[in-house]
């Protein structure tokens, strides 16, 4: 199989951990990202893909598991991922804001709100227009600003994301 069949392949099998995550299959869906990471591992680095900007390795198997570990329901593994995972390593500035953007969510479950919203400003700093066109993002913002105090920095990123007019 050759080096971009093989990436493609994981690439497949991310996704099909994310759907056994949507549908709140943990078990099924760290096997699958485990199994991503496998061939991750034996590729030995990002392999970049034409038709896929961020391309393939370790790292972006990484970021793939801290929004399965998030999606499936358990924060407290998908903030853990992120501890194992500097963002700087991720190939993009798309990928980084998602990084910043997943544990955010992971942090909202766990009821973190401060760092939640300093997760999302760093996620903003990163991509701007990406953080403030992302629904996820959105619906997170919206989320926070009725469950809870608010911070002026909450009420400006909102506003920046057009939550709040």
């Amino acid at each position: 199989m050759s080096r971009s069949s093989a990436a493609e392949r994981g690439l497949l099998i991310q996704s099909a951990a994310y759907s056994a995550a949507r549908g709140g299959d943990q078990e099924g869906m760290r096997g699958l990202t485990d199994e991503a990471a496998a061939i991750a591992a034996a590729l030995g680095g990002t392999t970049v893909l034409r038709d896929h900007g961020g391309g393939f390795g370790p790292a972006t198997v990484q970021l793939h598991r801290i929004s399965a570990e998030s999606s499936a329901g358990d924060p407290s593994a998908a903030l853990a991922a992120a501890r194992a995972l500097p963002p700087q390593s991720l190939p993009s500035v798309e990928r980084r804001a998602r990084y910043y953007t997943d544990v955010a969510a992971a942090l909202a479950q766990r009821g973190r709100r401060d760092e939640c919203v300093r997760s999302l400003l760093a996620a903003e700093h990163q991509a701007p227009q990406e953080t403030h066109s992302r629904p996820a993002v959105r619906s997170l913002v919206s989320g926070l600003l009725l469950s809870g105090r608010t911070t002026p920095e909450l009420r400006a990123l909102a506003a920046r994301a057009g939550v709040l007019r």
